[in-house]
């Protein structure tokens, strides 16, 4: 058994709550005290749970302008509302913190089971502040909290860690950890449960500056609903509905990356080696279609999950399996690196899993390398490889050596956006970043909407946050039609209200590849959890409040206007493809954002109004 370094709760029970366990836990970990409080009613009226949690939380515990490692910075946990309860793909859990990679607002979402647990042991949100005195993990076993030494698990892989918990604790307990990234500060680390991951802005490496391994999680009760057998019914006819969809099907079949070819063919938008290009021209053995049939062995879902999108991939060429390959990491290991054998963009996949590395980050920062090094601004005598694109064994060296910050790999370590600072001599023309963050899978010089979308993100370059790449591409979603990609006319309420949507989905932790058959249709899911339905004018309301939050703690932490702005290769046109031509000019970004302020209610500094505050309920956190 490990060192028990502190164990015990102060406070008193939970309240009953139907959809929610009914607590808030705050843990010190430098002084081991553990503090349990009843949740607030009206907080969760208004807020739902999940990042709605999260963007009140943050902004009460958290001061914006500390630094990201400091013992004062928090790193909190919430799982959605619909945790726990029988709503199909409503599984997700939200991690939150000041970001390492950006200096401002974090979060991540995840599939794996520790929101469930955590919940079933009457927690709906979990405040982690301070340092351990050495390497430890949390244990939370419903209302005993304990903290132990972990320092045998020190540079353990996140499986690893994850099997020596529950060996040590039993099979039954849930844990969420971090791999040799996250201990080694890595500005993208990530936290891992059940290969499911927390994957963006460097969560991990709070967790890993807090002297933190993992969290693990035992909880025993049930969470209780208003309504049952009103739940069953509703539920059952949400599955009828996800069972039909084409989604269903293809997802099942290929995973996230079926649209591939899609994205390459018919859209010319799929980022190729460092955003030279829009078309990868090799990617015959990345597609799902090509390696799913070869490689995938069975389907792998999240907590909840109906429609499984996951693969368990068997690689051949390397020893070893993952959960994967997910359609971002395809583009950012794969296209992005020109990596064409699926088997190196696997293994890639499985190092960035087991270190606990953003496989999205970890794919910008070597693609690069790679172009710094094929532009002669980077050379093999300080990379120690012949970092060419398509070059599969470099991918996999730069990857171990980011992981561990050993030679170069403590500036690639960084990120894209600390790398070219620190190289300087023309380097920033190469790195693809927005506030610091490297974006994901879509070519935002022939989706302009999109390029808005990495603008206005709380986080940073991200596609989830509005989920417009659909929208986008199709030209039609939910209140939306007939949207032009390639202009950037209109783009303001358009990209306001898909983020005011998709922050509903991250507090009820419904999986946004269920938004096309769901959209906002809860109210007899809230009615049958909560026992009070919402209509969908008062979810986007809710939404709206999750978001303008989310931006005030990206003010008070600093943020100006400039920050949102696109990198240069998003000014040069896309050279060939479906896209051809097309590119987001300056003016187009400056148009595009006076937009989107305006639509918001904020004045053109991006600063919310008082009026617009004041109608959210939400004017005192701006004071």
């Amino acid at each position: 058994m490990c060192e028990i370094l502190f164990a015990g709760c102060a406070g008193g029970g939970g309240v009953k709550m139907n959809g929610y366990g009914g607590s808030v836990l705050t843990v010190n970990l430098t002084t081991g005290e553990g503090v349990k409080k009843p949740l607030d009613e009206k907080l969760a009226a208004r807020y739902l749970g999940g990042c709605g949690f999260g963007a009140y939380f943050m902004n009460r515990v958290v001061d914006a302008k500390v630094d990201a490692f400091s013992p004062d910075n928090a790193l909190m946990v919430a799982p959605g509302l619909f945790v726990g309860t029988a709503v199909p793909t409503g599984g997700k859990t939200s991690f939150f913190s000041k970001s390492p990679l950006t200096g401002g607002w974090g979060e991540g979402v995840m599939g794996g089971r520790i929101g469930l647990s955590l919940k079933q042991a009457g927690y709906d949100m979990l405040i982690l502040t301070g340092k351990a005195q050495k390497l430890s993990y949390l244990l939370i076993n419903d209302n005993e909290v304990a903290i132990k030494s972990a320092e045998h698990l020190q540079g353990a892989t996140t499986r690893d860690t994850a099997d020596a918990i529950k060996e040590d604790e039993g099979k039954d307990v849930i844990v969420a950890g971090i791999g040799m990234a996250g201990e080694k500060l890595v500005r993208f680390a990530v936290i891992d449960c059940e290969d499911r991951q927390s994957g963006r802005g460097g969560i991990g490496a709070v967790m890993g500056s807090k002297n933190l391994k993992a969290i693990a999680v035992r909880g025993t009760h049930d969470i209780p609903v208003a309504n049952p057998e009103k739940m069953y019914r509703v539920m059952a006819e949400a599955y009828t509905k996800l069972k039909e969809s084409p989604a269903f099907q293809d997802d099942g079949k290929y995973g996230t990356g079926e649209f591939l070819e899609w994205m390459n063919k018919e859209k010319g938008t799929f980022p190729t080696r460092n955003w030279r290009e829009g078309v990868f021209d090799r990617r015959q053995q990345i597609d799902p279609y090509y390696w799913a049939p070869r490689f995938a062995i069975k389907n792998k879902g999240c907590v909840q999950c109906t429609k499984p999108c996951g693969k368990a991939f068997v690689m051949e060429k390397f020893d070893g399996s993952l959960d994967g390959i997910e359609y971002e990491t395809l583009f950012s290991l794969g296209g992005n690196c020109g990596i064409e054998d699926v088997e190196y963009v696997a293994r890639a996949n499985e190092l960035c899993d087991l270190h606990g590395m953003d496989t999205i980050s970890a794919g910008g920062v070597v693609g690069l390398v790679m172009d710094l090094y094929e532009n002669g601004i980077l050379g093999k005598e300080e990379l120690g490889v012949d970092a060419t694109f398509g070059n599969g064994e470099a991918l996999l060296e730069l990857i171990e050596k980011m992981a561990r910050r050993e030679g170069i790999g403590d500036l690639l370590a960084e990120g894209v956006k600390r790398i070219a600072e620190k190289i300087d001599s023309g380097a920033e023309a190469y790195a693809v970043h927005v506030r610091g963050m490297e974006p994901p899978a879509y070519d935002v010089r022939g989706i302009k909407g999109m390029a808005l979308a990495f603008m206005t993100s709380p986080r940073g370059a991200c596609h989830l946050r509005s989920g417009a790449y659909a929208l986008e591409l199709t030209g039609k979603f939910w209140k939306f039609e007939g949207v032009d990609r390639l202009s950037s006319r209109d783009k303001g309420y358009e990209i306001a209200q898909m983020e005011n949507f998709m922050a509903v989905y991250d507090s009820l932790g419904v999986c946004k590849f269920s938004r096309g058959i769901y959209l906002l249709n809860f109210a007899d899911m809230l009615d049958a959890v909560t026992g009070k339905p919402l209509s969908e004018d008062e979810l986007v309301t809710i939404g709206e409040r999750i978001c303008t939050l989310k931006h005030i703690f990206n003010i008070k932490a600093g943020w100006k206007r400039e920050d949102c702005r696109l990198p240069e290769k998003i000014h040069r046109p896309i050279p060939e493809g479906a896209a051809k031509g097309s590119f987001v000019s300056t003016e187009e970004e400056r148009e595009m954002l006076d937009d989107y302020f305006a639509a918001r209610g904020w004045d053109r500094n991006g600063i919310p109004g008082k009026k617009r505050l004041e109608e959210l309920d939400i004017a005192e956190f701006m004071e």
